[in-house]
């Protein structure tokens, strides 16, 4: 992987983004949707693109919203709609557009109060504090089960991508990101939508809609803190004292952390309360792009640089769902040591979960948690990259912790309960305080002590830039391709292309040995494709294994341009 030479710097002025000119590309810019480009098209969680690109416009984010007016009427969900937006330059525009077509569909919507900005988990925890009680309100009618007065929810955000990009994400009435099945309902109707210039499209203007009867207020934010206590120990936290420092990254809880250590009296320091659409404070990531992300060693240059100022630091990405942990002897932790040692820590720690429930984990994480989910003797789901694919579980129980290699976790309430059903980087981050109040150590010196336990493994993401099309070949990846009985020097003991968790295909393919595997797959929000890999056999076998997988994307890749070079 190349790495830009400004890759920890800040931007020079001269890249910034434009944002009178990129939100005037969001009008302006009439996206075709015979175009696959410019089509609407749900990844991982949402869609996304930008208005430069015209993948990301007001005709996509009218034709989305009417899609869910759509889906909502087809399915009986008759309750509010919560919606919140993030900080980026494309969120407040399309919020806008949204929020003209729910009203003129009739739709209760629930609004931030004061306009404050919602974090991901903030909307999770809405749905499903107004849904609780109100399960045995749903009826069958005509053979489809009818939500009659369950709530759901759309976040506005592209979460940790660059300042160009706009996202749009819906949230079931289980609180968290919409399954397959509904987001493929929802896109293909928003590409009929679009086809013919909206025509069927309801709208009304702002002023009016904004006004609308229909249109509400709700305080997200103080309903989330006055909640935090009943899933991280904020006493110990308090009686501790020990200091915390977080950096909001400018995102979308940029001003809840301020009213977090006012409530629970906690030493937590916000070390920037900035919030500037260019992010311009953002140090730049691996390739030379302003990126939001708390797993970063390149973007979160400044919370490292002030580390030994706090016994614990953290971030969260511009709508807070995914968390980056800094302790002072680990540095930056890899997410995935990170959440092998939550998982480590909760269930010897929440008694009151009771012996049901499990973990879930995704089949690009590390082998780690695996180790210690069989110490713990609790059942294990390994299961495809995407957090929709843990929302039912923390829903109903069966999962008391979900949580993905791109550092995006959520578990229960000391109770049991569920608490949100999509990441929430805010407690995860929490959690890293409760863990150094309680234990005297921090995560990072607990992680050393579960690989004198397992062993170390090393790991590494490669990433590299990949059309549609290749991206496409990628994701079809078959088991027959890989001729090779070992990976190595080690005999190849499984090739997956579904996930064990679900049985659900993966978008790749994963490859696996007793010292190690790797995992070839495309990204579902950004052109580029991915390699995970992991060995427990040190650097020199990892870089092995490495290029062994980049090979076989290579060969993919060299198909799929071959077969566009003949046509």
């Amino acid at each position: 992987m190349h790495i830009h030479p400004l890759a920890g710097q800040l931007s020079p002025d001269s890249a910034l983004v434009d944002v009178n000119q990129l939100i005037a590309a969001y009008y302006k810019h009439i996206p075709d949707a015979q175009i696959a480009a410019q089509r609407v098209a749900f990844g991982t969680s949402g869609h996304r693109g930008s208005s430069f690109q015209t993948s990301f416009n007001e005709y996509h984010v009218l034709a989305i919203t009417q899609a869910i007016c759509d889906y909502r009427q087809q399915q009986g969900i008759s309750g509010p709609l919560f919606l919140g937006i993030d900080t980026h330059a494309l969120s407040e525009p399309a919020r806008i557009s949204a929020i003209e077509v729910l009203a003129a569909n009739g739709i209760t919507l629930m609004l931030s109060s004061g306009d404050e900005y919602t974090p991901t988990p903030a909307v999770s925890l809405a749905i499903l504090m107004y849904n609780r009680g109100r399960r045995s309100a749903t009826a069958i009618a005509g053979g489809i089960e009818q939500n009659t007065g369950l709530a759901d929810g759309i976040v506005i955000t592209p979460s940790h991508n660059p300042p160009d990009n706009g996202g749009f994400k819906y949230n079931a009435v289980n609180g968290g990101p919409a399954d397959t099945a509904t987001t493929d309902w929802i896109g293909k109707r928003a590409n009929e939508l679009m086809a013919p210039n909206l025509k069927d499209v309801k709208r009304m203007p702002f002023e009016r809609a904004i006004h609308a009867d229909t249109t509400h207020r709700y305080d997200f934010m103080n309903t989330y803190v006055s909640e935090l206590e009943q899933i991280i120990d904020l006493a110990a936290i308090r009686h501790s004292g020990i200091r915390l420092g977080v950096d909001p990254l400018g995102g979308a809880g940029v001003h809840y952390w301020g009213r977090i250590a006012e409530k629970y009296q906690i030493d937590l320091t916000v070390v920037s309360d900035v919030v500037d659409p260019t992010f311009r404070f953002m140090p730049l990531d691996w390739d030379g792009k302003i990126r939001m992300d708390p797993s970063s060693p390149y973007a979160m240059r400044r919370l490292l640089d002030i580390q030994s100022d706090f016994d614990i630091a953290f971030a969260c990405d511009t709508d807070h769902d995914r968390h980056g942990i800094v302790t002072p002897g680990a540095g930056l932790m890899t997410p995935d040591h990170y959440l092998a040692v939550a998982i480590d820590y909760l269930f010897q720690h929440r008694p009151d979960w009771g012996n049901k429930p499990g973990i879930g984990k995704t089949v690009v994480s590390s082998r780690m948690i695996e180790h210690v989910s069989r110490r713990l003797g609790r059942k294990l789901y390994d299961m495809p990259v995407g957090f929709k694919w843990f929302a039912s579980g923390l829903f109903d129980g069966s999962l008391g912790f979900g949580g993905e290699e791109s550092a995006g976790a959520s578990f229960v309430r000391m109770n049991g309960s569920a608490w949100t059903t999509d990441k929430d980087g805010i407690v995860a981050a929490l959690l890293a305080g409760e863990i150094k109040a309680r234990t005297g150590r921090d995560p990072g010196q607990l992680y050393e002590q579960l690989t004198q336990e397992f062993g170390k493994p090393v790991s590494i993401r490669v990433e590299a830039p990949a059309t549609p099309a290749q991206k496409k070949a990628l994701s079809k990846l078959s088991p027959q391709q890989i001729t090779s009985k070992l990976l190595a020097g080690n005999s190849i003991t499984d090739i997956l292309t579904t996930a064990p968790g679900n049985m659900t295909a993966i978008g790749g393919v994963k490859v696996i040995t007793n010292n190690g595997w790797f995992a070839a797959r495309p990204s579902g929000t950004e052109e580029i494709y991915k390699i995970y890999a992991e060995s427990f056999k040190g650097e020199q076998h990892l870089h092995e294994i490495v290029a062994e997988a980049q090979g076989l994307v290579d060969v993919a890749l060299s198909t799929i341009d071959e077969k566009r070079q003949q046509s």
